[in-house]
This record gives structure tokens, C-alpha cells and sequence, in this order.
């Protein structure tokens, strides 16, 4: 299998990209990667890399694919792609849409991102927008939000649409039996919420292939109540972002407390494996990334500020995703939804 990583996305690029990858191609004998970005730039990169050993010992899987332009976060995407025909962005998706790579990981522009994929790769049949799906950190049972970001702005079936795609995902990636798909809603009730939400608890109530739960509020998503969360980009990307924050913030509140006299340093030290554990269940740095879905192909955005680990463990996701063969899922069972309703117009009246 392999694997093109953007060799120019994130904030602290290219270095943290090539050390994951060489973190990646060390922890799976059957990948390969292919770094995309200027060539120069990506060389100096892997000479300064912090496992010289390792790249060693993995370099016959590791290449650099020359791409001197890069588009980046504060670049129009589209007016970008079109302009920068050889950057980052394009080189990559032309190689998954050519079928000479499996699947694309990027911790660039998520809008260049999600219109390179629109572009390159295309829509499956059936999909309104592709969306975002994150892993939220939730304690012994992981909880897959679509759509994290890509779409403000959504129609009521393409909200059906994410949790489809979200149960898919949750079956085959996170091998969760029939996944609970909850809709994103300020209360439980089916009356509860604007137009939008009102209409997608409609949709989602009728006969779908997956399993609908109800209402989900933003306190009780964490509770482990469903595992696919349905919602909009603008309130996922709110929901996501505030949970980050939260966790940040109580981690830090915790320390603070703790550190300050002798009492608090003692049980902090007696409690140092729980709270490592407890940081650990909650740190979106092992989640590494969130997939595409809805595209022609495997598609992983990895966060803007992703150290070495994030992106080893986006690499590590995009491979489970290639081998889950979650997006052949996603094209049947979107096939099916669409001929539910003309099956039923077809069937004879008594």
C-alpha cells in the first residue's frame, strides 16, 4: 500500500511530516510513502531527521515527489488549485486518482484539502458533500462526529447522509457492531431545534440503513449515549473546538492545584499513572486525523498544529481506512437508500 503524505502541511512542516512518516513506515512493514512538496526543501528535511536509524532502515520505502508549488491556510482553495497545477495538493490527489497511491494525508489547508478531493477524486454517487469525521475523545468508547468542519452550511439529507457514512465508518473502521447515529440537536425532543434539525430528525426517523437514536445534546455527546454523532459543520466544528478547550483548560486547572504545595505534589506523584492514562483517553494527538468521507477515495486531514505522533497516527489511520474498504461500504449502502424510496413508489397498490 501506499501512502502520500503532504510534505508541506502544518505549522511546524516539513520536519514533523517526514519524522512521522519514518515513525510509520518503521511500525508497518506493507506501507510505503510518498513525500509531495518541493524536493529540496524535503531532502533537507530527511537529513535532519530525528531518527537517522530508522530512516536507514526504511529508506527503500520512503520517496520525495517534486511539487514546488505549495497552497497554503490563508490562500483562496479554489483559485489556488486552479493557479498552482504542480503544488502539494494537486500532485498528491492526481496520484490516488491515477491509482499510483491508496490514499491521501494532509495537515495543510482543510479547503484546499476538501476542493482538491472534489475536484481530483469526485463525489461517490449519491454523496450531497463529503464531510469530516472526527474521533472526540471519549473515554472507553470512541465517538465519530460527522461533519467536523467541511460543510456550514447543510441541507437535511446530506446531514442523513454523514450519519450513513459515520455508521459505515464506526463498522468497519472501529469494528463497532450496528452503530448508534444520533443527531446533534439543543434538546431530545423531536420538536426541538431550527428548521434544519427538525427536518433531518424527520428524515432520520424513517427506515435507514442505520441505527437512529434521537436527539443528542452537546452536555450529553461525551456520555457515551451513541457512537456517531450527525450534525452540521458549523455546530460539529463549535462542539469540536470547545471540547478541545475544555480539556486543555481542566488539564491545566488540574496541574495548577496541584503543584502548588507539598500535599498536592505528594498525591499528584501517587496518582501519576491514572492521570497519564486519564490524559491519554482524551488526547486528540492519538486520534491523528479526520477522514474525508463521501470522496472517490481515502482522504485524511490531519490537525494544523500535529506533532511527529499526530501524524504517524494519521498514516496509521488512512491505512486502516484503505484496508476496511469503508468507502466501497459507503458507495453500496448509499446505493441502496437511493433505490429505497423507488422500490416503495414501484410496489403494487392492494
Amino acid at each position: 500500500m501506499k501512502i502520500v503524505l503532504d510534505g508541506m502541511g502544518g505549522d511546524d512542516a516539513p520536519q514533523i511530516n517526514v519524522d512521522g512518516a519514518i515513525a510509520a513506515l518503521r511500525e508497518f512493514d506493507d506501507v510505503e510513502i510518498a513525500l509531495v512538496g518541493p524536493q529540496q526543501v524535503l531532502e533537507q528535511a530527511l537529513s535532519a531527521c530525528a531518527d537517522k536509524e530508522g530512516y536507514g532502515l526504511v529508506k527503500s520505502r520512503l520517496s520525495i515527489v517534486d511539487a514546488p508549488e505549495v497552497i497554503t491556510p490563508q490562500e483562496h482553495p479554489v483559485m489556488a488549485l486552479r493557479r498552482k497545477k504542480n503544488s502539494n495538493f494537486c500532485v498528491g490527489m492526481d496520484m490516488v486518482r491515477r491509482k499510483e497511491a491508496d490514499a491521501f494525508v494532509s495537515a495543510g489547508s482543510t479547503g484546499a484539502l476538501m476542493a482538491g478531493a472534489m475536484f481530483k477524486l469526485g463525489r461517490i454517487k449519491g454523496v450531497g458533500r463529503p464531510a469530516l469525521a472526527t474521533l472526540l475523545p471519549v473515554p472507553g468508547r470512541p465517538l465519530l462526529m460527522v461533519d467536523a468542519g467541511a460543510n456550514v452550511d447543510c441541507k437535511p439529507e446530506w446531514v442523513v447522509e454523514f450519519g450513513l457514512m459515520g455508521s459505515a465508518y464506526m463498522r468497519r473502521v472501529m469494528n463497532v457492531d450496528k452503530p448508534q447515529v444520533g443527531l446533534l440537536n439543543i434538546g431530545a425532543e423531536a420538536a426541538k431545534g431550527n428548521e434544519q434539525a427538525q427536518e433531518t430528525y424527520k428524515l432520520m426517523a424513517q427506515e435507514q440503513p442505520f441505527e437512529f437514536c434521537g436527539n443528542v445534546e452537546a452536555r450529553d455527546a461525551l456520555t457515551g449515549c451513541c457512537d456517531v454523532l450527525a450534525t452540521d459543520g458549523f455546530a460539529g466544528n463549535v462542539l469540536l473546538k470547545n471540547t478541545e478547550g475544555v480539556v486543555s483548560l481542566l488539564f491545566g486547572m488540574i496541574k495548577k492545584e496541584l503543584m502548588g504545595s507539598m500535599k498536592g505534589k505528594v498525591a499528584a506523584l501517587l496518582a501519576k499513572d491514572s492521570f497519564r492514562a486519564l490524559k491519554k483517553s482524551f488526547d486528540s494527538t492519538e486520534i491523528g486525523g479526520a477522514p474525508l468521507l463521501g470522496v472517490e477515495g481515502t482522504v485524511i486531514k490531519a490537525h494544523g498544529n500535529s506533532n511527529a505522533r499526530a501524524i504517524f497516527c494519521a498514516l496509521r489511520q488512512a491505512r486502516s481506512v484503505v484496508l476496511s474498504g469503508v468507502t466501497d461500504v459507503i458507495r453500496e449502502e448509499l446505493a441502496l437508500m437511493t433505490r429505497a424510496p423507488e422500490a416503495q413508489e414501484e410496489k403494487p397498490q392492494a
